[in-house]
């Protein structure tokens, strides 16, 4: 069963940092790229980040280009979000996502002071 679970959010204080944590099952992910995606509150769902297969090739919103890092680890079937310089504009959930619609449950992340 193919299965994503994200993890590794929370509350931090503006100019924090957290890495995020997107767990693979029922598939190898070495053939495929993966993407971060968020949902703020009264907003629609955006892209954040993309990865490739090869993790070779990365993409990024440009609000937070320069803060986010995606990289990924296919030994562990886990593609990570690294987030720092947060700010309260990156409180949303964040998703995981393989092509082909397949989306994991979501983590909470919030920046406030």
């Amino acid at each position: 069963q193919l299965q994503l679970v994200e993890s590794g959010g929370g509350l931090v204080q503006p100019g924090g940092s957290l890495r995020l944590s997107c767990a693979i099952s029922g598939f190898t992910l070495d053939y495929y790229g993966i993407g971060w995606f968020r949902q703020a509150p009264g907003k629609e769902r955006e892209a954040v980040s993309c990865i490739s297969s090869s993790g070779g090739s990365t993409n990024y919103a440009d609000s937070v280009k320069g803060r986010f890092t995606i990289s990924r680890d296919n030994a562990k079937n886990t593609v990570y979000l690294q987030m720092n310089s947060l700010k309260p504009e990156d409180t949303a959930v964040y998703y995981c996502n393989k092509p082909g619609g397949y989306w994991g449950q979501g983590t909470q992340v919030t920046v406030s002071s």
